[in-house]
């Protein structure tokens, strides 16, 4: 666990949302550079980054290791326990429905999120799955911080893929 604001959180709720943004935005980059696809998250409690991670499917070939799953896992680790009530996540792209799954059984009680994904967003896009009747918990969330970099990075991403992809075939 590392200090979030080593002075001090900012006075502008506004202002601490962004800081922690680009947060999450460093681990999209990072994880681009690993040549994954560049979605970054930061899970934060009070003034504690609890956990950060970018998405790491191909270094651990795995499927389920999404940027905000490691996060999350990171945060568990962190404070010991099974819930991470009071928790945020920041997240460079919007949740799919496994990280939304999680991120209710986690009890975390917001999702800030950059760019929405419109094939397999949970949040908003393909299913609003917070908004589900029935569940036993609540999560406040806000998409659209960063999303012009967030889509932007991956967009990027992407067309350097179908570029090398068309490469290889000539």
């Amino acid at each position: 666990m590392s200090l979030l604001f080593p002075l001090g959180p900012p006075k502008d709720p506004q202002q601490r949302d962004q800081l922690i943004m680009e947060m999450a935005l460093r681990e999209a980059s990072k994880a681009g550079v690993r040549d994954e696809v560049p979605v970054g998250a930061v899970v934060v409690r009070g003034n504690q980054v609890l956990g950060r991670a970018g998405n790491s499917v191909e270094q651990l070939k795995d499927a389920t290791a999404h940027a905000e799953m490691l996060a999350l896992t990171q945060a568990f680790e962190a404070v010991g326990e099974k819930r991470l009530e009071g928790a945020e996540l920041f997240c460079t792209l919007e949740p799919c429905l496994q990280c939304a799954g999680a991120l209710l059984h986690a009890r975390v009680a917001r999702v800030v999120y950059g760019a929405a994904d419109p094939k397999f967003g949970g949040v908003e896009s393909l299913v609003r799955i917070f908004e589900l009747r029935g569940l036993n918990h609540q999560i406040q969330a806000e998409g659209g911080l960063f999303a012009e970099e967030s889509a932007q990075m991956l967009q990027t991403f992407f067309r350097s893929k179908r570029v090398r992809k068309k490469g290889e075939q000539v």
